[in-house]
């Protein structure tokens, strides 16, 4: 069974960075596509980024290229969201998720397991 749990959220000024790991404490992590995803209040749940089971291929939505970077390290069972630049309209509460299947997704509905959240505030 997977479980996901994430961390290093924090309270960050704007321009600052911050780098987000999620950790699976299954045994199956190499098998799943991840993702990255953030929820502001009384917004929708937003696509941030996802990547492939080896790491091989990436996809980041357009208000995060070139600031936000997403990898993954198989052997310690942890996807990574390096965001740097950062602006006060990405605070949110941030989740990984995994899907099965080897293509990437932005849907939500697309992923079978979720973490707890991380909180990342910015101030301006």
């Amino acid at each position: 069974q997977a479980h996901f749990v994430e961390s290093g959220g924090g309270l960050v000024q704007a321009g600052g960075s911050l780098k987000l790991s999620c950790v699976d404490s299954g045994r199956t992590f190499s098998r799943y596509g991840m993702g990255w995803f953030r929820q502001a209040p009384g917004k929708e749940r937003e696509f941030v980024a996802a990547i492939n089971w080896s790491g091989s291929i990436d996809d980041l939505s357009s208000s995060v290229k070139g600031r936000f970077t997403i990898s993954r390290d198989n052997a310690k069972s942890t996807v990574y969201l390096q965001m740097n630049s950062l602006k006060p309209e990405d605070t949110a509460g941030y989740y990984c998720a995994a899907r099965r299947g080897i293509m990437l997704a932005r849907s939500a509905a697309e992923f079978d397991y979720w973490g707890q959240g991380t909180q990342v505030t910015v101030s301006s």
